[in-house]
């Protein structure tokens, strides 16, 4: 069996700009994360969808779908709506970051950023997700309980 604390988080990590793709590769894998790219809001969907990410970090701005499109997607589908997002932009605009929280956003982090600092925030994003899939489960369990009672 395997020792949960062995598992490595998957981060696919959706960047057009190859300086800060390689910048955020490098990071994410040197705090033992298992990271797959992708160049554009297309490829990062089919990654999504083939490669089973734990968290998504996406560039705002990209060719083929930005995203924006790609945060609306992932959430539109049953099998990736509760796939964390993060959103990069270099867009610091209040309107813009409320935006991309209401379209499902887990966080939005503007450029430039601290590579260390969003580590820790991918980090909490990913537990606040799992602290959700709990209280989830823990609802549904109870619902079919009561359920099974009456």
């Amino acid at each position: 069996m395997t020792d949960p604390a062995d598992v490595r988080l998957k981060v696919l990590v959706i960047e057009d700009e190859p300086a800060i793709l390689e910048l955020l590769r490098i990071n994410f894998e040197m705090e033992g994360f298992e990271v797959i790219t992708a160049t554009d809001g297309e490829e990062g969907l089919a990654r999504a969808q083939k490669d089973n990410p734990d968290v998504v970090i996406a560039d705002i701005r990209m060719p083929r779908r930005d995203g924006l499109g790609v945060l609306s997607e992932l959430k539109a589908d049953p099998a990736t709506e509760n796939l964390p997002v993060i959103l990069l932009s270099a867009n610091a605009q209040k309107a813009d970051i409320q935006l991309g929280l209401e379209l499902g956003a887990d966080d939005y982090v503007t450029k430039p950023f601290d590579p260390i600092a969003l580590v820790e925030r991918l980090n909490a994003v990913v537990e606040r997700n799992a602290a959700r899939t709990e209280l989830k489960a823990a609802a549904s369990a109870r619902e079919l309980s009561e359920q099974s009672d009456s």
